[in-house]
């Protein structure tokens, strides 16, 4: 917090100020905690905005883990009221728009990054396991993403005469699978294995194909195509 302890932003100099440093040098000579003092503005009394910024991130362990968090989890955070909780949970909501917006125009593949972003924001931080389908057109882009099943935090039940029904449902071409483990653990498991191969067999009886299966956590999403696993 370059050794400033005065609790008020304004006494300090221009250059100094986040929104002044953002407009005079851009996003990027911004850190972090700068980023997200300028999303909260105030902060509370004893704890000025960089401090409580400084807090936040420590806490959830950075800016992606703060977003991970959801609107329960800030609620027990002293200083952020229900306005500046809203904020920041619509800042994951911006993301996760804008990302969709990105697949519904192109073609999922073109952008492998943004779909592993766009699936890592949607199921990365849940903290039980959820079994997601993309159904995508014959462009390969797009056209809706459904939880379909939920489990524990060892195992979902799927069926996949559902998944069949969704796809015919959606008029999808072919779907990209995707669940998360709540563990951390990307590494696909055996039963993740035999899973795709059921789902894979019966969407071919409708000729809609499976392109992928990602296993997502905080950190990672791990294709399934890309590993020979499929």
């Amino acid at each position: 917090m370059n050794g400033l302890s005065i609790n008020g932003v304004k006494h300090w100099p221009r250059e100094s100020r986040p929104r002044e440093k953002l407009l005079a040098r851009g996003p990027n000579a911004l850190s972090d905690v700068e980023l997200l003092a300028l999303l909260l503005r105030t902060g509370i009394t004893g704890k000025d905005v960089l401090q409580l910024a400084h807090e936040l991130l420590n806490r959830f362990g950075g800016i992606r883990g703060l977003l991970d968090a959801g609107a329960d989890s800030l609620k027990q955070i002293k200083g952020l009221g229900p306005a500046k909780r809203a904020e920041v949970v619509a800042v994951l909501e911006i993301a996760r728009r804008a990302l969709t917006e990105k697949l519904e125009k192109r073609p999922v593949f073109e952008s492998p990054k943004a779909a592993r972003e766009y699936l890592q924001l949607q199921l990365g931080a849940r903290p039980h396991e959820v079994f997601a389908v993309m159904f995508l057109d014959s462009q390969n882009r797009l056209i809706a993403m459904e939880d379909m099943f939920r489990g524990t935090l060892s195992q979902a039940t799927v069926y996949p005469r559902e998944i069949v029904v969704r796809a015919l449902h959606h008029h999808a071409s072919a779907v990209v699978l995707a669940h998360n483990h709540p563990s951390g653990n990307a590494e696909p498991s055996l039963a993740d294995i035999e899973l795709t191969r059921t789902v894979l067999t019966a969407l071919a009886l409708v000729d809609v194909r499976v392109l992928d299966h990602f296993v997502v956590t905080r950190e990672h999403a791990v294709s399934m195509a890309q590993e020979g696993l499929m």
